[in-house]
This record gives structure tokens, sequence and C-alpha cells, in this order.
């Protein structure tokens, strides 16, 4: 096992050395003809744009190599224009300051990349609505109540800011939202609602929206992924059992599902046979969410959540890792959404940045970027 992670590592580092350098004016998100495109020059604010500093923050942390810091630090500095475009941002700032900002500050002690994540902080902070006990996630006047099951990705952003600060406000916050999430989108069976709408003035479920599945009920692949590792990220901040619990009982169903299909997870657990709509992301963030889960349990239960971490890792890397260093991009096959044929199995940034994570655990480095 240690030869395959070592092996998959040395293959990381290549390419990823040779992309570091060849995009460090860039913040990518997919590729066009096997080049990364441009979100700092095409969206400043879209959300997954934390995610490529991300990526250089675990590889220079996981070699020492200065020039993924370098690039690490442009693409943080790219995200400044951001700030001036405050209307455009939401929930999501969890996503693309504390994978930059937060990172650079714990690693460098950067006092601007500490103003910078503390401001993300206030930003999300403030989208809390205290009657409903939750944290808003998208803008407009129609969503007021949505909350998504993304979310629980971006409140470590809190429970950081109440550490650095001394300050219990942040993580109350976090808690709150954490608790209305489980009872509102978690299901019995360990399956996620990627959307539900919230009462604004109580707090209760209102409906359910199929999102980024494929209808109302599903079950999103995606979605289950976010909701195993941001469970466990909320167990690591605050010891509170109820999120280990939470977490394990959504692996249990997602493991039990892409058990069935070589463990490459289908877009939608619950979707038709055909057509075959996969997507990798889904996978990779799910490894690191079980990888953690191993990693907090008693000594007899880690074997199951390690062994199906990697065994979808395996997975991914034989079937849809592209090596070659002159193309950007590693994992290919993600789905944005599954009711979407635009943006189906194509390479998105955070397929590479979770896939990284995950090897970057399990060879053994121990700084937690959440």
């Amino acid at each position: 096992m240690n030869e395959w992670i070592n092996e998959v590592w040395k293959k990381l580092d290549k390419k990823l050395s040779a992309e570091a350098v060849r995009n460090r004016d860039k913040i990518p998100y997919t590729t066009v003809d096997g080049v990364y495109n441009n979100m700092s020059r095409d969206d400043v604010t879209w959300w997954t744009n934390g995610f490529w500093p991300g990526l250089m923050w675990l590889m220079y942390k996981g070699t020492g190599n200065g020039e993924y810091k370098k690039t690490a630090e442009k693409g943080e500095e790219l995200l400044d224009a951001a700030f001036d475009e405050y209307e455009k941002l939401h929930h999501d700032v969890g996503f693309m300051w504390h994978l930059s900002s937060g990172v650079n500050y714990r690693i460098t002690g950067n006092r601007k990349s500490f103003l910078r994540n503390i401001n993300a902080a206030n930003i999300l902070a403030g989208r809390y609505n205290p009657c409903g006990e939750f944290i808003r996630s998208w803008n407009g006047d129609d969503n007021k109540g949505w909350v998504i099951i993304d979310s629980m990705m971006n409140i470590p952003l809190l429970y950081w800011a109440s550490e650095v600060s001394d300050d219990p406000r942040y993580k109350y916050i976090a808690i709150k939202h954490a608790d209305k999430v489980m009872t509102t989108h978690l299901r019995g069976d360990g399956s996620v609602n990627h959307i539900v709408e919230l009462d604004i003035d109580t707090g209760e479920a209102v409906q359910s929206f199929g999102g980024q599945g494929m209808r109302e009920g599903s079950s999103w692949s995606r979605g289950q992924s976010w909701a195993v590792y941001g469970y466990v990220l909320s167990y690591i901040h605050t010891g509170n059992e109820r999120y280990l619990d939470a977490a394990k009982r959504v692996a249990h169903y997602f493991i039990s599902c892409v058990a069935d299909t070589g463990y490459i997870p289908q877009s939608d657990f619950r979707a038709p046979k055909e057509p075959v709509i996969i997507d990798t992301t889904a996978g990779a963030i799910a490894a690191c969410g079980l990888i953690e889960i191993a990693n907090n349990v008693p000594e007899f239960e880690k074997d199951m959540y390690l062994n199906a971490a990697i065994k979808i890792l395996k997975a991914l890397e034989e079937n849809y890792c592209d090596w070659k260093e002159e193309t950007d991009s590693i994992l290919q096959m993600g789905t944005e959404a599954y009711p979407r044929e635009r943006g189906r199995h194509i390479p998105i940034i955070y397929g590479d940045y979770f896939f990284t994570e995950a090897i970057y655990k399990l060879k053994g480095f121990d700084m937690l970027f959440w």
C-alpha cells in the first residue's frame, strides 16, 4: 500500500510542479483543449476559486518546493478582487478563502492573509438567520430560506475564526447551522437532500429540491460526500459525537452505493442505469472524509472506512487520472450537475484538490487544511 501511495504522490508532484509554473497567473476551474481556463478573469467571485491556491499549499506543505508557495500566494492575491464584488459573495466564502488565505496564515503567519480570512468569516457569519438558526446559502429574493448541503464544508471557517479571535460567537453559529442541517438534510437511510428551503422565521423545512441531483428525493453523490466530510470536520472542531455519528451514517450509505459500481460514484445514486453519468469528484471528496473518520474512530472500526477510501482512490487513479505533464488537470470525468448535459464528464479543479488532499493524508501529513 505504501508503495502505491508514494508512487501516486511522485506523479502528483511531477505534474503539479509543471502546472504551478505555467499557470501562476491564473485561477483555474476546468480545461479547454487541455489548457486551464482563468476564473480570475472570467468570474473572480466563482465559488471554487480557493481550490487552486489550496492545491498549491498542499503540495508546498508536502514537498517544501517554493514554486508551489509562489503560485499559491499569487492565486490568493488574484482573489482579492472578489472582495470588491461583495454583493456576489455567499456562503462559499469558506471554500474561497479558508483554503487560500487561511492556510497561508497558518503556515506562514502572514498578517494580510489573516485579515482576508477573518473578513471572509465575518461575511459568512453575517448570513446567519438567528430566528431560523441557519446560514443562508445563496443570494436572490427567492432564496432567503435556501440551505444546501455543501454549506457544511464552509463552516470550518467559523470554527477557525472562534479559535483565533477567542470569540465563541462564530462557533455558536457553526454549531447551530450544523444541527439544523442534520435535521433538515440528512435522511434516515443516510442519504442527503441537496437543497432544502427553510421557513425564515421558524427554521422549519418547507420543501426540498433536487438541485444538482436528478430530481427531488434523489441522491446526488457529491452532496453525500459533502456531508461525509463536512460532519466529520464538525466533529473534529467540536468533539460532539453526534457529528461523527452523522458522518458515519452517510458514509455507510455512500460506501454501499459505490461498492456496486467499482468504487466509482454515479452522479446520482438514484438515477436510471442509462445513461451512465459519473462524478469522480464525489469520490475524491468522500475519500478525504472517510480517511478522517478512520482517524477518529476506535481501533477496530478504522479499517472499514480507510479501506473504502483506498478502494475509491485506486479506482479513480487507475481509470480517470491524466498524468501527462503537457496537459492541465489530473482527475477527469467530474460532473457539475446531473440534470445539465453541459458540465458532464469534465475535469474540475476541486477534483484535483480533493484527490491530492486524500493522498496527502495517506502520506501521513497531519496539517488539516479545514
